[in-house]
């Protein structure tokens, strides 16, 4: 590209790097407009965020009464969620996980545990949702959840945590708790 901006014609117009320069932006001008900003905005975030507004106004504001009952709740309880016992075994080309949470009397529907990985090289990150097995005997805040991923990396690049779980709530835009298994 440099060499194009040097070389000049009679007029000293460098012509093929002019050239290179209209293809740039012909190429990336749509991609980095104001207008497919404003319009992603406006697609991505502004009309949802219309449209969660109304929903939570609705009734006189009844869903967002809700809303604001689940975060009294989460503040009440958040600190003592905690982690027991994490299993893993590989079979069948799955690592399959299992994992004790104990949600210090929270609501197992206002929470969701996933298991992650973070993006290394040949493996792109993975977040997946574990599943609600069972109630733990005997615990009436206790749960048991479970997962199988793809043995195609380590277990031990996966970590169990947990985020607050609302429909309609953007995480982590609106709720930004995450509690990660140590």
């Amino acid at each position: 590209m440099i060499p194009e901006f040097y070389n000049r014609d009679e007029n000293g117009i460098p012509s093929a790097w002019i050239q290179r320069m209209r293809e740039s932006m012909a190429q990336l001008t749509p991609r980095f407009s104001v207008n497919r900003t404003v319009r992603e905005y406006t697609e991505h975030y502004y009309l949802p965020a219309a449209a969660a507004y109304r929903s939570r106004a609705a009734g006189d504001c009844a869903i967002g009464r809700q809303i604001v009952e689940w975060q009294h709740d989460l503040d009440q309880k958040w600190a003592a969620l905690h982690f027991s016992k994490i299993k893993s075994e590989t079979r069948n080309n799955h690592h399959l996980f299992e994992l004790q949470l104990y949600l210090h009397n929270l609501d197992p529907k206002t929470v969701r545990v996933e298991l992650y990985a973070d993006g290394v090289i040949n493996n792109p990150s993975l977040c997946q949702e574990m599943t609600l097995i069972r109630q733990l005997v005997g615990a009436s805040d206790g749960y048991v959840y479970s997962t199988a991923v793809p043995a195609s990396r380590p277990a031990t690049d996966y970590t169990a945590r947990v985020i607050p779980y609302f429909d309609g709530i953007a995480i982590p835009l609106e709720e930004v708790r995450v509690l990660w298994q140590q």
